[in-house]
């Protein structure tokens, strides 16, 4: 039997940060996913094929983030249900929730494949990178199940206190991407098609490795025919904070989308720098979102058991992991940030390597206003309150609207540096009263 961990008593640093490790591990290991494509795509294929391939980056973060956030939100319920040891829901949440991404991930992939080539027109792609960005996108939307289900599946997993299996299951999953990267890029000479079909292949890879390990390992998770059945108050359960969760991703990547289209505007060159930096910075704001998805089951676990003083110690002892990693990437990026971007450029594109530094500096230097979002935001999230994280993602995409449609026209470039810095202060304005009228309210109905 696989082992679980309830995260209800006990010291909390050890348990967050033994918790978040293989996240962030995991994470990491996603994030190397985009890093080597574009690497690979930049180095071998130029600079305008990099560009194709982070073109829609945002509108991919919009779908793939719906997906991602729903997952994470049908994980809640099956945390809070083990946290109070009602082992019989907690079984009823799986298989709903597992019923439930066939159907979403199917329709999800069909629409999205239909409607891509009109997406990219509305996102302003320069027109000698529209036809290798639409491949691109086109792959990656088809190969939805593949994510949805792996990120579902790990969520899962996670709520019973195990996020190291997840992380050794995506390492395996990562080498074999760029193994494929390198085959299907160099050796086939696929182009970006192939980069878009390693990612998707490696990442069903991963969902079939967790699939197969959960159900043959996890002796709490093995259900009676009662327990299989399609029940639809579990599914309005999961739906009620899967969906807000989804939609708090997707509400903000439309800011996003709306910035890259103002930054696709610019020309080849910008969109270039725009795809390496980000590449980075989502890289390095791996250690942030991991805390907080680690903070999602255990705010899960302690709300379940009754447990609301703990929820707020473990926000405190977050906070502080936050700021002590920020100090360290402060440091990084300040310093490195051109070195670390020839891994997608050649030293000769002087413009690009500069643009691209300069968004990686002025985003590192609101790194704790991002840790503090991730933080409250999962916390509020794992008490069950999506609705309310999902309106910090309303904040965060009135901002970039705002700096796309005022300050891009007028500053250019610079602007766009700003636009998700701009965003993290929106969010936490919200974020923070928010969390605060939630802690009040479980305190006061566990009493």
């Amino acid at each position: 039997m696989a082992a679980i961990k309830e995260m209800t008593e006990g010291r909390i640093f050890p348990q967050l940060l033994s918790f978040t490790l293989p996240l962030l591990m995991g994470n990491l290991l996603q994030q190397t996913y985009s890093l080597v494509d574009a690497a690979i795509v930049g180095k071998f294929l130029g600079i305008d094929s990099l560009a194709a391939v982070g073109a829609s980056s945002s509108v991919v973060f919009l779908i793939l983030g719906f997906c991602n956030g729903c997952c994470g939100g049908f994980g809640i319920p099956v945390a809070q249900k083990f946290g109070a040891r009602d082992y019989s829901t907690m079984r009823r949440c799986v298989v709903v929730s597992l019923q439930l991404a066939a159907v979403m991930s199917v329709v999800l992939a069909v629409a999205t494949g239909i409607l891509c080539d009109d997406i990219l027109r509305l996102m302003r792609t320069p027109g000698n990178i529209f036809d290798e960005a639409y491949v691109y996108l086109l792959i990656t939307f088809i190969g939805i199940p593949c994510t949805f289900f792996y990120n579902l599946l790990s969520s899962i997993i996670r709520a019973l206190g195990d996020s190291k299996t997840p992380f050794w299951f995506l390492l395996l999953a990562a080498v074999l991407n760029i193994v494929l990267d390198l085959f299907t890029i160099l050796v086939l000479g696929w182009g970006v098609a192939g980069a878009a079909i390693a990612t998707v292949f490696s990442q069903g890879f991963s969902a079939v490795l967790c699939y197969f390990y959960m159900t043959r390992r996890f002796d709490i998770l093995r259900t009676v025919p009662a327990e299989r059945r399609f029940s639809k108050p579990i599914a309005r359960i999961l739906l009620g904070i899967g969906v807000p969760m989804g939609l708090q991703f997707s509400i903000t990547a439309i800011g996003s989308i709306m910035l890259q289209s103002a930054n696709n505007a610019l020309g080849t060159a910008c969109v270039a720098a725009f795809t390496a930096a980000m590449r980075i910075k989502m890289f390095f704001m791996c250690p942030f979102e991991s805390l907080g998805i680690a903070m999602a089951t255990y705010a899960g676990q302690n709300y379940g058991a009754g447990r609301p003083e703990r929820i707020m110690q473990g926000v405190k002892v977050a906070a502080l992991m936050a700021l002590a990693y920020w100090a360290f990437t402060f440091c990084v990026l300040m310093s490195g940030s051109k070195e670390i971007a020839l891994l997608f450029v050649d030293a000769s594109e002087t413009e690009i390597l500069a643009d691209t530094a300069l968004f990686l500096h002025v985003s590192v230097s609101f790194f704790p206003v991002l840790g503090l979002l991730c933080i409250l935001r999962y916390t509020i999230q794992g008490a069950g309150f999506t609705n309310l994280a999902m309106l910090s993602g309303v904040s965060e995409m009135i901002a970039r609207i705002l700096v796309s449609v005022i300050a891009v026209p007028l500053w250019g470039y610079l602007a766009v540096c700003f636009g998700d810095s701009t965003a993290w202060v929106f969010a936490d304005a919200f974020l923070i009263p928010a969390y605060l009228y939630v802690y009040k309210k479980i305190k006061r109905v566990q009493r």
